[in-house]
């Protein structure tokens, strides 16, 4: 019994050294993979066109993807683009999934506190989208009616602030916008709140029988959320943008999508 049980504690030994010598291999690879200065992770929601979105071919193509690849080819990295959940986006950059969130994202006091940003290099506001032949044409005729927003989003932030959205019947909440925008189109939902580049982009693009309300909530910002403390990666993008936007590289991007030179200059 007594050598039975000095073998047992020698294979568990073993096995205890085989274990950690197996977990200070993955450590260092995953600490390699993290550090790797040729490459970084750029988080997104996919399906969030013009910014960010899958094409026919099943491509992550968009205004914002052609503005990270401009810039990581000028900083001589590679961009990997990185779909997530919106809702979550916060806890990817800080968990150090992703490298940045670059997806018309809107710059606020309390996003500050969880990430570092960029300069803003877009100008946007959220708008409120109905069918053509809706009965809603003000903010106030949204009450009693029901609303989809994107979860998570700025669209959700701006509706909820706002005192209209007391007064409404439902605000139905949708991972991402295209499936808020087809509701509306087949009437499961009155109205959308959405990013006006969004919203612009998509009644264009898919011939929408949409109209945009005069009246639109919350003008806001988009900036290039950055992990919180990762200054080098921030003075690097930066000094990209600030080239694109100098040489005009940003305003011919801008145009491809957009049809016109909308990139922010304060």
């Amino acid at each position: 019994m007594k050598k039975r049980s000095i073998f047992g504690l020698m294979l568990v030994v073993i096995l205890a050294i085989g274990l950690f010598a197996g977990c200070s291999n993955t450590s260092k690879t995953d600490e390699n993979a993290n550090n790797d200065d040729k490459t970084f992770v750029v988080g997104l929601d996919d399906s969030f066109p013009p910014m960010g979105f899958r094409d026919e071919k099943n491509e992550i193509v968009g205004f914002d993807v052609d503005l990270a690849k401009e810039v990581g080819k000028r900083m001589g990295m590679e961009v990997k683009l990185q779909p997530i959940n919106w809702d979550t986006k916060e806890l990817e950059l800080d968990s150090g999934n992703i490298d940045v969130i670059w997806n018309g994202l809107t710059i606020t006091d309390e996003r500050k506190k969880a990430m570092d940003f960029s300069k803003p290099y877009l100008q946007n506001d959220q708008v409120i989208v109905v069918k053509k032949d809706s009965t809603i044409k003000t903010k106030a005729d949204l009450a009693g009616k029901n609303i989809g927003v994107q979860k998570g989003s700025s669209a959700y932030d701006a509706f909820t602030a706002d005192a209209i959205s007391k007064e409404v019947a439902a605000l139905n909440e949708y991972p991402e916008n295209v499936s808020a925008l087809t509701d509306l189109g087949i009437g499961r939902v009155d109205a959308v709140i959405v990013d006006s580049v969004v919203a612009r982009y998509y009644i264009t693009s898919e011939n929408a029988e949409f109209t945009i309300l005069d009246e639109s909530l919350s003008p806001e910002l988009y900036g290039v959320g950055i992990k919180k403390g990762n200054t080098e990666l921030q003075t690097k993008i930066q000094d990209a943008m600030d080239a694109m936007i100098a040489d005009g590289t940003a305003a011919t991007i801008s145009t491809k999508w957009f049809g016109e030179d909308i990139i922010y200059k304060p």
